[in-house]
Order: structure tokens, then C-alpha cells, then sequence
């Protein structure tokens, strides 16, 4: 069995939690039940969970500042959250778990299966970069990116463009590398979108800072700072002039 404990100072959150892991997560027992940062650390000090379910914003003492107080993160950690679809950008910036209250029955047989599987511990730069991108969105400067080989931090700055491939997408970074990321091309715009990036056909994103030409047509294309072109759907021109020379489009 996984043992999992839960960090949430709504007695009512954890109770429909516990509910819904004992209804449809069979492979996880609840190992304990802490309203409060506070109770809860010199138990995950002393006998740390396989999953740690922790609510973010609580009083005295909040999930990262509990986080922050452990010697280490030694086991899987799913975050539980009311945040807004803005901050939840964040989340897939920083490609932690997180499930979005009211809690859904199949997100959470999904966070669970994917935890079980991986069943890593997160990176620390991976909570550094959740930090910054929900209190100092300014100060982004990297984005974890999930792989076949684990994460991949990259620098935004460094990303030129990105393609669809399915369920995937390429980035393509300065100096000719590449790294192919398991997500899809839609959730990417919306981690992208507030950084110079923009979509500019239902295949690619590109950053704007590294176009070097438009090239006219029906959608025309971009020549881009590593040579390669990128075709501009006709729907996506309008857009993108705008972007390029504001109120000359």
C-alpha cells in the first residue's frame, strides 16, 4: 500500500479527500490527517509519507514554508489548490502535481497513477520555479519541461520556437538543440503566452524576440534566429502583424 498524508486546514477538504481516496484509490492508505503546517512537520520529519497531499495557502505556516522547513523531499508530492486558471499556469511551468478544489474524482485517480508511477521526489528547481512564477512572475527566467528521460530545465530566453508532434511538443533552443516535451501544444501557449511568445498556426508558437523576417503571403511564414521558417496560418496574420508593428497591421 502507499501510505499518503494530507495537509489541508479545511477540516471539510480533507474529509471529501480521504473520501474519494478510499472510493477510487484502493492502492493508497491515509497515513494522517494535519490541519496545520505546524502539526504536521515533525510527523513528515520522522516518518515521511510515500504522497504528501498539501494544501498551499494556510494560516501560520503555508505548504512551501512547511516545505522549505524539512531537511528533504523525500517522497511524491501532489499540491491541493483553489487557485485561479491564471496561477495554475504556474503549475505547469514548474510541472509539479497539483489538483484544483473542488477536487475531481478522475483528476485525482490520475495525479495518483502518475505519481505511483514516477514515484519521484520533486526537484528543488522545480518548486523555485513555481515560486517565482505565483509571487514574482517578473523574475521567471526557466521552465520544467517533462520528458522521456525526467525534466529538462530550460531557460525561457532560450526557447526560438515550438511545434506540435501529437501529444508532444518540440521546443527549439538557441545553439540548435532541441528538446521534446509530453505536452501538448495548446497547454504550452498558455504557459507561454505572458513571455513574447505567440501562436501562429495550430502547429508552432514562436518566441518574438528571435523573428528575424516575415515573409508576405496568404498566412506568409517567419524566418527565425536559427535559420528555420515557420508557416503563419491566415487566420493567425492579423495577430501576429499587430504584435509585430502595433496599430500598422
Amino acid at each position: 500500500m502507499i501510505k499518503a498524508v494530507i495537509v489541508d486546514d479545511e477540516p471539510h477538504c480533507c474529509q471529501t479527500l480521504v473520501t474519494l481516496i478510499k472510493n477510487f484509490c484502493p492502492q493508497v492508505e491515509i497515513a494522517g490527517i494535519y490541519y496545520s503546517g505546524a502539526n504536521a512537520l515533525p510527523v513528515i520529519k520522522t516518518i515521511p509519507p510515500d504522497i504528501l497531499f498539501l494544501d498551499i495557502e494556510m494560516p501560520q505556516m503555508n505548504g512551501f514554508e512547511l516545505l522549505e522547513k524539512l531537511p528533504e523531499i523525500n517522497f511524491a508530492l501532489i499540491f491541493t489548490t483553489s487557485y485561479d486558471q491564471y496561477a495554475i499556469k504556474a503549475f505547469h511551468f514548474s510541472a509539479l502535481d497539483y489538483l484544483l478544489k473542488p477536487i475531481d474524482r478522475e483528476e485525482l485517480q490520475r495525479a495518483v497513477e502518475k505519481v505511483i508511477k514516477r514515484m519521484t521526489p520533486p526537484n528543488p528547481q522545480q518548486i523555485d520555479i513555481l515560486l517565482k512564477k505565483l509571487y514574482q512572475p517578473a523574475a521567471l527566467s526557466k521552465i520544467a519541461l517533462p520528458t522521456m528521460e525526467g525534466l529538462q530545465m530550460v531557460p525561457v530566453n532560450s526557447v526560438i520556437s515550438c511545434a506540435s508532434d501529437g501529444n508532444y511538443t518540440i521546443f527549439f533552443l538557441k545553439n540548435n538543440k532541441k528538446v521534446i516535451a509530453s505536452r501538448i501544444l495548446k497547454e504550452v501557449e498558455e504557459m507561454l503566452e505572458a513571455h513574447s511568445f505567440i501562436r501562429v498556426h495550430n502547429s508552432y508558437i514562436v518566441n518574438l524576440n528571435e523573428i528575424e523576417k516575415y515573409v508576405k503571403g496568404e498566412g506568409g511564414y517567419l524566418i527565425m534566429s536559427d535559420g528555420s521558417s515557420v508557416d503563419v496560418s491566415r487566420s493567425r496574420k492579423e495577430s501576429l502583424l499587430k504584435r509585430l508593428s502595433p496599430g500598422q497591421a
